[in-house]
């Protein structure tokens, strides 16, 4: 099926489930970032982690972040769809994205769907990280709200004229050239990394 710029796939008979995979993007975005915002400060307050600490271990979470984003795309979104459990896995988390990229509803998990992943990474993190999950997991949601942004404006806007066309054109060979190559969306540094780059036309 080629891309379809209008209309959007049915992913649940169910009505309710139906609008429930469907959210406007300021929402996830604003949850994500108030969060973060209150991990930091949550953690500075109560003397889990000082000022430097924050910075440093936000940062820190952002990269991990990005190596997340990478390889949620690249081995969850894009699994083998080689038995009809999977193929309907993957077709209900990913591959409606790319039937119909334009769809601007489902550019993002479900908000529900999305807080109960961030609740779950918490416990993970702490028991990982100890006290520094605060300043960790921070930059971890703030990587997962600039690549809702990101991914939102690649689809939803023409591509500005400057520096960031890139992520532009990155993504658009992922959906209308090439699906088994630039897996990140909000940074091509992993592609870089571990050979996913697009090749470049002679």
């Amino acid at each position: 099926m080629k891309p379809n710029h209008k209309g959007r796939a049915q992913i649940f008979e169910n009505p309710v489930l139906e609008r429930l995979t469907r959210t406007h993007i300021a929402l996830p975005i604003f949850i994500f970032i108030a969060i973060s915002v209150g991990l930091i400060y949550y953690g500075i307050t109560y003397g889990f982690i000082d000022v430097l600490e924050a910075v440093g271990l936000f940062f820190l979470g952002w990269a991990i972040f990005s190596l997340m984003e990478y390889a949620a795309h690249r081995f969850i979104f894009h699994m083998d769809t080689d038995t009809p459990v999977k193929a309907r896995i993957q077709y209900t988390f990913h591959g409606n994205h790319h039937d119909y990229p334009k769809d601007k509803e489902r550019l993002a998990m479900p908000p529900i769907v999305s807080v109960l992943i961030a609740s779950l990474l918490f416990f993970v993190f702490k028991l990982i990280f100890g006290q520094f999950v605060f300043g960790i997991l921070a930059g971890v949601l703030f990587g997962y709200a600039l690549y809702l942004w990101v991914h939102y404006a690649v689809h939803a806007y023409a591509p500005p004229k400057n520096f960031l066309k890139t992520l532009w054109i990155h993504h658009s060979i992922h959906h209308y050239k090439d699906p088994e190559v630039a897996y990140g969306v909000s940074s091509p540094l992993w592609d870089y990394l571990l050979g996913t780059m697009p090749k470049r036309s002679k």
